[in-house]
């Protein structure tokens, strides 16, 4: 889709119309579409049970749009005025009932004829809403109470965004969690729900979920079979591919996402701009399918990381690089999320499991306990107080000595104040 020109409507006319038309079914109607953003058919569909003054907000089936405290006013009074008769907010004055589109769009059109607002329709006034958002919010939050898709709102709105965009998250944070729980509830086993559960709880890379076949995928035994590994599949996201399995016709094509109208295969392009739309309308910005896809695989590497650093009591840098095939900065880096997520405990070079060996900065706090109880000890006896190596020790001590939090004599090592007494 182009770039279009907007018709815009004057706002002191637009303020000046709404404070003439505060308690009639024409104000409700431009009040919802101006400083609201609701399309034609929204208002059609939407009922009192829809509107949460007490929450701020006006929930549709696709978002929840922020409700305008002047709106919210005006919506209490047409609600006391029609006095319950009937569930719809858009009714006639007169007859009181669920008012056609087309009158919706007479009405309105009506309303602004007599407020010298000419040539101005109800989309124009929707994009109005839009642009307005634009000039105060980020793209992904007008994204999310709009409801129009991101590429559309890319392609359509280009002059109204902003020049510098934010960075995108690297990894989506655990307060994402809930929120993209409720995303896979909405979206089922549809295209998008099928490609959340792929890369988000298995871990499976953008092109492998596209390239993905009914033959590697057995049912039964709920296993996806890729050319360097299998799946195992849970119980929900085995649920959702045998309903799409049962929906599908006996010419469909062999790939198990497919476009709902076409019945071909999605590329990677819209597939992305699906689950990018998916994802801000549930109140998750900055976040793509790939990071979710890089952010499961990166929990599979992390759980087979710590695998190996209890198998064999501690890894190095070097054992990530083989086990992960990864650089050497790279390793480094993985090794030291995990150190600052306190799932690993750095000692010099060696990485430890959290809980098998005491943490750096409480290790002179432990020698001092126990020297002061036992007066000397040994280096193993230190080593083995620490739960680390001779050798790692070995720096350890020697850095206290030059501290001069340690005193060593001979192979012994003693706190200062014992040396001086002896």
């Amino acid at each position: 889709m182009g770039k279009i020109t907007f018709n815009r409507p004057d706002e002191p006319a637009m303020v000046r119309l709404l404070a003439d038309e505060r308690h009639t079914a024409a104000g409700i109607i431009l009040r919802l579409a101006w400083k609201q953003g609701l399309t034609r058919e929204e208002m059609q569909r939407l009922t009192w049970a829809d509107i949460a003054p007490d929450e701020g907000g006006i929930h549709l089936p696709d978002r929840t749009v922020p409700l305008e405290e002047e709106t919210a006013s005006c919506l209490l009074d047409r609600y006391a005025f029609l006095d319950g008769v009937t569930p719809y907010v858009v009714v006639s004055d007169r007859r009181r009932q669920q008012m056609p589109r087309e009158s919706i769009s007479r009405l309105a059109r009506q309303a602004l004829d007599r407020a010298g607002i000419a040539s101005i329709s109800l989309m124009d006034l929707r994009h109005d809403f839009i642009i307005r958002q634009l000039e105060a919010h980020d793209w992904p939050y007008v994204a999310r109470i709009s409801g129009i898709a991101v590429h559309t709102l890319y392609a359509t709105f280009s002059d109204y965004l902003p020049r510098t965009q934010p960075a995108p998250a690297e990894e989506p944070p655990e307060a994402y969690a809930f929120l993209l729980w409720k995303v896979l509830q909405s979206q089922g086993s549809s295209l998008v729900g099928l490609a959340l559960w792929l890369g988000w709880k298995l871990g499976m890379q953008a092109r492998e979920i596209l390239a993905l076949t009914w033959s590697q995928v057995d049912l039964d035994q709920g296993v996806i079979h890729l050319p360097d590994r299998d799946l195992s599949l849970g119980v929900t996201l085995r649920r959702l591919l045998r309903e799409t399995w049962n929906r599908r016709c006996l010419d469909d094509d062999p790939h198990v996402l497919l476009s709902p109208n076409s019945r071909r295969p999605v590329d990677q392009p819209r597939l992305s701009k699906l689950v990018r739309t998916a994802l801000i309308r549930g109140g998750i910005e900055h976040v793509g399918l790939g990071d979710l896809c890089r952010q499961e695989r990166r929990e599979v590497d992390n759980a087979r990381l710590l695998e190996l650093a209890e198998s064999q009591d501690a890894i190095t840098r070097r054992d990530a690089m083989s086990l992960l095939n990864l650089s050497e900065a790279a390793a480094y880096e993985r090794l030291r999320q995990l150190t600052v997520q306190g799932r690993l405990v750095r000692v010099g070079r060696k990485y430890y499991p959290a809980g098998q060996v005491v943490p750096p900065d409480r290790q002179y706090d432990v020698i001092r306990v126990f020297l002061e109880r036992c007066g000397s000890a040994y280096r193993q006896d230190l080593a083995a107080l620490l739960h680390i190596g001779n050798r790692q020790c070995a720096l350890i001590l020697r850095h206290m000595v030059e501290d001069g939090r340690l005193v060593r004599v001979g192979q012994q090592y003693y706190l200062p104040e014992q040396e001086e007494v002896l």
